[in-house]
Parts: C-alpha cells; structure tokens; sequence
C-alpha cells in the first residue's frame, strides 16, 4: 500500500509547513512539513537555508516514501487504506522504530478491528518538560486524528 491524499492532508494539518530551519517540540531541527533528514539522509541543521514550498512537498513525498515502506513491512496484510494511513501518519510523526516496538503494532497485528487500538494511539500523546512527561495538546489531537482515520 501507498499513502494516500487523507495521509498526506492529516500529516500537513498536523504538522503545517514552516519553509526555515526550526527545533521542533523535541528540539530537533525540522523544516518542511516536519522533515528532519533530507533526501539522501543528511539531517536538517539551524543553518540551513529557507526552501520552496515545492521542495517542502517534495521532501514530504520522500519522507513518505520511506515511511509507507517501513509500515508495509510491520503491518499485516488486509487493512483497509484509512488503517494504513493512520498509522503511518504516527510512524511519520513517532518514526518507524517507535511503531515496530509499540504496543499499538501489537493490537494491530493480532486484531486489526480491536477496539482498545484507539487507546494504543493515545499511548503517545507526552513530551518530555523538565525532565518529567506531560501531555501535550497537539500530540493528543493528533492521536485522537490518527485513531479517528484508523476506525473510519
């Protein structure tokens, strides 16, 4: 399976687009619609130049790309195509090592209608703040987005 358009507007809802160098909410450099790596695997840095609109969806597709194949090899066959795009929307956000030890993959492998799923998606709705886990709006929207895709 391939991201679709709802993946695709649910990440660039979540994420919106910021065309300069910025530390996300994990102080992690970020530009884009979230891209932290480049094509090619080079990290975005504080000094990089702005980029294009154009160059923000192109590193989105690429980000993409790459996600939509992790999650194809971790998820099993038979989901329908919101069931794909929600989770990865979480892989793209979370990143695929997060989604392959979660228990959110757990329930999904062992029964993908299994309700407690959408609990698993809001598993992840913390940062971290002083050294302690919060809850944090945006992530907890983004979760309840995510689960809300997953049972549509």
């Amino acid at each position: 399976m391939a991201p679709s358009g709802n993946c695709i507007d649910l990440i660039k809802s979540q994420e919106g687009l910021v065309l300069h160098p910025y530390l996300d909410q994990a102080s992690v450099p970020t530009i884009g619609y979230g891209t932290t790596r480049y094509p090619g695997g080079a990290h975005v840095t504080m000094k990089d130049g702005p980029i294009t609109q154009q160059q923000a969806e192109n590193y989105l597709h690429n980000d993409l790309q790459d996600t939509g194949v992790a999650v194809n090899a971790m998820v099993p066959q038979g989901l329908n195509q919101n069931q794909f795009d929600a989770l990865v929307d979480f892989a793209y956000n979370v990143g695929t090592g997060a989604l392959h030890g979660s228990t959110l993959l757990k329930l999904v492998k062992a029964n993908s209608a299994d309700p407690s799923i959408g609990d698993a998606f809001q598993m992840w709705d913390k940062i971290h703040v002083d050294g302690k886990l919060v809850v944090n709006d945006g992530l907890l929207k983004r979760r309840k987005a995510e689960a809300e895709l997953y049972f549509s």
